[in-house]
């Protein structure tokens, strides 16, 4: 069974691999940009999606400082 904390590093991973995207590399040519969705379409899947990777990419200072705490409690003897 998963716990909690597990849990949370999970999450944590998944927002560090959405916040190192590079939006001209890797989301332009695919269409995932925020300027290419219209008013209608950011309420759809994939405007809500867009709308969490920038939001991801916008966090990378916390994102930073959530790593390195998770990092010292790991190595720190229990």
């Amino acid at each position: 069974m998963i716990g909690f904390w597990t849990s949370l590093e999970g999450i944590l991973l998944f927002a560090n691999a959405l916040a190192i995207l590079n939006e001209d590399r890797f989301l332009a040519p695919r269409g995932w940009t925020l300027a290419e969705l219209q008013g209608s379409t950011r309420n759809s899947l994939k405007g809500q999606i867009i709308g969490l990777v920038h939001a991801c990419q916008f966090m990378r200072l916390p994102l930073i400082l959530l790593n390195i705490i998770v990092i010292i409690l790991k190595l720190a003897p229990v």
